[in-house]
């Protein structure tokens, strides 16, 4: 039986400080009228998770003042400094708390991942048979946006570094399932990054 949304956590990282861009990412303007950050909340909102969580660090009080209205879960990585790793443990951290469902990791900064997308990696998803979704790369063959069953939470609440969870998926490789994204999906980390991407949203 494959997953569907209403049993899927969305976990949003969004705690780097942003040294790269030299301002906080997270609040740049994107479409609509939206922050970066706002508009990837409204792209996982659209497939109606059992949960949306959002992992704030560095600027938490300017990032989360702006998004404190919006029916999210926001969770501080006091920790943030380590790196990915460690808002990814806080997030499994807090859903191992709660009840356990598989969670699906995204990325702030990605603003070019579809809806349609997420929900195919749902649809493709299979419950409590160890399994992991990931997104394949040109450069990369498994990265994030990535679906995990709830049986990783354990191991996932250990990260701690900045390699976020490579090594996991790695150690794991047996259980993994690729999808490519329908489109190319750059991360905006640098001036160049935004103005190169900004009038293509």
């Amino acid at each position: 039986m494959n997953a569907d949304a209403s049993h899927t956590a969305v976990v949003i990282l969004a705690a780097g400080a942003s040294n790269r861009m030299g301002t906080p990412k997270q609040l740049l303007d994107w479409a609509e009228n939206k922050t970066l950050l706002g508009h990837v909340i409204e792209t996982v909102s659209a497939i109606n998770p059992a949960e949306l969580i959002v992992v704030l660090g560095a600027h938490f009080k300017i990032i989360e003042n702006e998004i404190k209205d919006i029916n999210i879960t926001i969770l501080e990585n006091k920790n943030w400094m380590s790196g990915l790793g460690s808002s990814i443990a806080c997030a499994a951290d807090y859903l191992l708390r709660m009840k356990e469902r598989h969670v699906l990791i995204a990325l702030a900064d990605q603003p070019f991942i579809t809806a349609k997308y997420l929900s195919s990696m749902i649809s493709e998803f299979q419950p409590n048979k160890q399994q992991i979704i990931a997104s394949s790369y040109q450069n990369r063959p498994y990265g994030v946006p990535a679906l995990f069953d709830a049986s990783y939470l354990e191991e996932l609440s250990k990260l701690s570094d900045d390699h976020g969870a490579r090594f996991l998926l790695k150690r794991h490789e047996a259980f993994i399932k690729t999808l490519k994204p329908p489109r190319q999906n750059p991360d905006i980390d640098t001036p160049k990054d935004y103005q190169n991407h900004f009038n293509k949203n």
